[in-house]
């Protein structure tokens, strides 16, 4: 998969090949306006209906499915882009100068835009819905697999599955799956909290310890391990609000013991300008040890709801 359609288009021979505009225009989608608006009032309407009912625990799953709807659709159409495509590279393999020919071509050359368009279309309405999934349970919606990743130049916000990230970076080709900026990791485990004060200044901390260094990185691309509870449900949280792009690495099962240390490792190879490490497990700690002999700094906050420790506040 390309970045867009014209892009793949720049990589092919169309000598004599003229590409017409695309078979649309803008106001054959739903305007942004619109699509907020009325997924608004539907999100609206749908926790009303819950509330206060036995359905009501089950909200944030039927939540998630409707995201969910809008992500399904806009791969289908990425889908549909690529088959495009595919055949367009086979026609031009075969050219042989006749009308039909140029007629084929230039059947699969719309096909291929129309797709693109509505796909586009489908992000847009997914990212919409995904910030009212975040207002309302204060979690940053992902897919149960893959890249939230978007085609559309305007995004700022993506959430990109390390496994699409690594593939992209070894083919050169998957713009959207390549996140621009400079890496800073985090990590931390899931803690309980003996009040819900204590609870409530160990996300503070989170998010004001980001906003610190965000001041510092304005490009920051926050990188960590896409748990749907814990430090890092609150990271990701805190980059959905702040438009800032995420790469997850999720644990590989299959390395049993060793997920964790893995994970690590392909982290730390992204050469990242920070870690900010919170309270965590042996993986956590191990992270922290591996980056400071790597001579990258380490924002410590793993003492009592996440504050520093008293060893580093006693150097």
């Amino acid at each position: 998969m390309y970045d867009s359609f014209a892009s793949q288009l720049a990589d092919l021979d169309l000598t004599g090949f003229t590409t017409a505009p695309a078979p649309f225009d803008a106001t054959d989608f739903p305007s942004e306006d619109a699509t907020a608006q009325t997924l608004g009032a539907v999100w609206s309407d749908l926790f009303a209906l819950f509330a206060d009912t036995a359905l009501e625990a089950d909200s944030e799953d039927i939540a998630w499915g409707l995201v969910n709807l809008f992500h399904r659709a806009a791969s289908r159409k990425s889908a549909q882009l690529d088959r495009a495509s595919d055949e367009i590279r086979v026609l031009l393999a075969s050219a042989d100068g006749s009308e039909i020919h140029s007629s084929n071509l230039e059947e699969q050359t719309a096909r291929a835009q129309a797709a693109e368009a509505s796909m586009q279309a489908f992000e847009q309405m997914r990212e919409i819905a995904a910030s009212l999934y975040r207002d309302e349970t204060g979690s940053s919606w992902k897919p149960v697999s893959g890249s939230r990743a978007s085609h559309a130049k305007s995004l700022t916000s993506a959430v990109i599955d390390a496994r699409d990230f690594l593939r992209a970076r070894a083919e050169r080709r998957q713009a959207a799956h390549m996140p621009e900026g400079t890496p800073v990791i985090f990590t931390g485990g899931r803690s309980r909290f003996e009040t819900t004060e204590d609870a409530k200044a160990y996300a503070s901390n989170i998010w004001a310890t980001l906003d610190q260094v965000r001041a510092n990185v304005p490009d920051l691309v926050l990188v960590h391990g896409g748990d749907s509870k814990g430090a890092d449900r609150l990271a990701a949280s805190w980059a959905e609000r702040h438009e800032v792009q995420q790469l997850t690495f999720s644990l590989d099962r299959r390395l049993g013991a060793r997920a964790g240390f893995k994970r690590n490792e392909q982290m730390l190879s992204l050469n990242p300008r920070y870690v900010v490490a919170f309270p965590g497990n042996g993986v956590t700690e191990r992270l922290v040890i591996d980056a400071k002999k790597q001579r990258i700094t380490v924002v410590d906050r793993r003492g009592p709801v996440g504050v520093k420790p008293v060893h580093a506040q006693a150097r």
